[in-house]
């Protein structure tokens, strides 16, 4: 009775993992490949592709793919700049910017509204880059491990794959995003030191040599692969179970307008629960990147377990609102070239013969 219950329980949780195998006579065959070097695409398996212009898992697909997310991260993060700004002053001057309504306050009393902007460019560049990174090699990721596993495995374990392949994209992202980072701290938080990218650049490489620019690059990974981790697994299990439990069609019934709506939503859950895991890591970063010759371990020690979640309410208004409109932009990109978008993914009709004799 008690295990039986359990693997109910198991299986209903919508980040579950297989806890039981079902075995058939052909286990274990697997059908060969075509000649032509063609593989199925898993993640397109049951996608209409009538209308598209391109193939899923064309260069053409992971190109604008890529474009995508350099619209979705390179204008959402420019478009939040000062609350941004006044999140990493929390962050690092807790004593002078005590609340996000005061940070504000202070930062328009004395630099006006033009301080708001300050760190702009190097967010701009920085993010597209990172966008470029992580939608182009998260798509690719996902098709290479779902060809990997093959469609039932695929499909069991679809939850680890969206895992793998995102922590495998941010791992490349950050590498690209680190040097404007860096730069974007130095700019916000460091008053006096640099007010434009031209400025901060040549100063930090002359005064750190290149390391300047990548010193952050560590807690830069602690903070971002949680985070795009958390950002695309829980998007696309959120999708998953807003179509089956929530909206009252199915995907395909739904039009282009009211899928988007959904991509929002789901957008928007995602976003809550990544603030929350990458916050203390983005504390430290951002003291990191103020102070030169220290290390992550000694601003960690130093912030203690209260102070890396400073500013956390700030942040979860912007990464929430960030996450829901990158989403956005990026489905939006996707409908807009026409791209494949499969729908989310259903149980193989093999794997629905199998439990189906597995439970007589």
């Amino acid at each position: 009775m008690y295990p039986s219950t359990l693997t109910q329980l198991a299986r209903a949780n919508p980040f579950h993992s297989p806890l039981i195998s079902f075995h058939q006579r052909d286990e274990g065959r697997r059908a060969p490949h075509s000649k032509g070097g063609a593989r199925r695409k898993l993640a397109a398996a049951s996608y209409d592709e009538a209308g598209v212009s391109c193939e899923y898992g064309s260069n053409k697909y992971y190109a604008l793919c890529g474009f995508g997310g350099i619209l979705s991260c390179g204008l959402t993060h420019t478009a939040v700049v000062p609350l941004d700004l006044v999140k990493c002053r929390i962050q690092v001057n807790p004593d002078k910017y005590k609340s996000i309504f005061n940070g504000f306050s202070v930062t328009l009393r004395e630099d006006g509204f033009r301080g708001l902007g300050r760190g702009w460019a190097p967010t701009f560049i920085g993010y597209s880059m990172q966008g470029l990174c992580k939608f182009g090699f998260y798509e690719l990721f996902k098709a290479f491990y779902n060809d990997m596993l093959g469609e039932e495995n695929a499909y069991l374990w679809r939850t680890s794959v969206y895992l793998a392949a995102s922590a495998s994209a941010e791992f490349f992202a950050d590498i690209a995003l680190a040097p404007m980072e860096a730069c974007k701290v130095r700019i916000q938080t460091q008053p006096g030191y640099a007010s434009t990218l031209r400025e901060c650049a040549p100063k930090m490489h002359a005064e750190e040599g290149l390391w300047a620019f990548y010193k952050g690059v560590y807690p830069l990974w602690l903070r971002q692969i949680p985070y795009t981790m958390m950002k695309f697994a829980c998007f696309e299990r959120t999708v998953e179970m807003l179509y089956k439990y929530v909206v009252p069609k199915p995907r395909s019934a739904c039009s282009k307008p009211e899928q988007l709506v959904v991509t929002f939503v789901a957008g928007y859950i995602a976003g809550v629960f990544c603030a929350v895991v990458s916050h203390p890591a983005d504390s430290v970063v951002s003291v990191l990147n103020k102070e030169k010759g220290s290390s992550a371990a000694q601003v960690l020690k130093r912030l203690g377990p209260k102070g890396v979640w400073k500013g956390l309410f700030a942040r979860i208004i912007m990464i929430g609102t960030l996450t829901a409109l990158q989403w956005f932009i990026y489905d939006s990109v996707k409908v807009y070239f026409r791209l494949p978008r499969p729908p989310p993914p259903e149980m193989p009709e093999s794997l629905k013969r199998k439990m189906a004799l597995a439970s007589h």
